[in-house]
């Protein structure tokens, strides 16, 4: 019998193939740092920065990578061969940068209200409002550093006062106040890194170790030969 004339009558017997093809995927659980990227086969793969700081499971087969967060798509990427690779897609790396700009001013308010607490009622009138709170804050910010805590306080509470959160009102009335006293215009240094690093607070250590080596030294007396 032919291999032709076997199968013939082999055919009928055969069970069909199942609907759903055989997983042949490779499996592996994550887990992912405070970045949001993947690590498989020697390369990275970036995911939406919400799924940072947890386990996910990535399963990936010849011409794709797929992350999964549970039983959750989060992401797809063509897969790389290619080693210490970073795979990226334009949406990641943009959610990416528009946390980080969120971080910066989150930061950037927390040490503006704690430092001048008036601030906050000020930011609160501007949002109302439709203001830019980014550039509402960093322009608060230099003008913390230029004039101090107290000054911005009390110019921060006459801009409330006058019923308009921007900028420049609490810059004209820290420029009143400075004139009616008579003071010249502050100047703004911008010192380079190692000369602002100079006063940094250094921490003293004990010295009994340079104690120890000079009685250690005494101890020992010159042999005569």
């Amino acid at each position: 019998m032919t291999v032709r004339e076997a199968f013939a009558k082999e055919q009928p017997l055969l069970l069909p193939l199942p609907e759903n093809p055989y997983p042949v995927e490779e499996h592996l659980e994550v887990r992912v740092g405070k970045t949001p990227y993947v690590r498989f086969d020697l390369n990275d793969y970036t995911i939406p920065a919400a799924h940072v700081r947890r386990t996910l499971t990535v399963r990936a087969d010849l011409q794709q990578v797929r992350v999964f967060d549970g039983a959750q798509v989060i992401a797809r990427h063509p897969r790389s061969y290619d080693r210490d690779a970073q795979i990226e897609l334009p949406g990641h790396i943009h959610e990416l940068k528009e946390r980080k700009r969120q971080a910066s001013q989150h930061r950037g308010v927390n040490s503006l209200t704690k430092a001048v607490p008036a601030s906050q009622l000020l930011l609160t009138r501007a949002a109302e409002r439709g203001a830019n709170l980014g550039a509402l804050t960093n322009g608060l910010l230099r003008l913390l550093e230029r004039y101090g805590a107290a000054e911005l306080q009390a110019a921060v509470e006459d801009a409330l006062a006058a019923g308009v959160p921007h900028t420049n009102t609490v810059r004209l009335a820290l420029e009143r106040r400075r004139a009616e006293r008579g003071e010249p215009p502050p100047v703004a240094m911008s010192l380079p890194e190692h000369v602002r690093r100079k006063d940094t607070p250094v921490q003293p250590h004990r010295l009994d170790s340079y104690d120890q080596l000079t009685t250690d030294n005494g101890d020992h007396e010159p042999e005569n030969h």
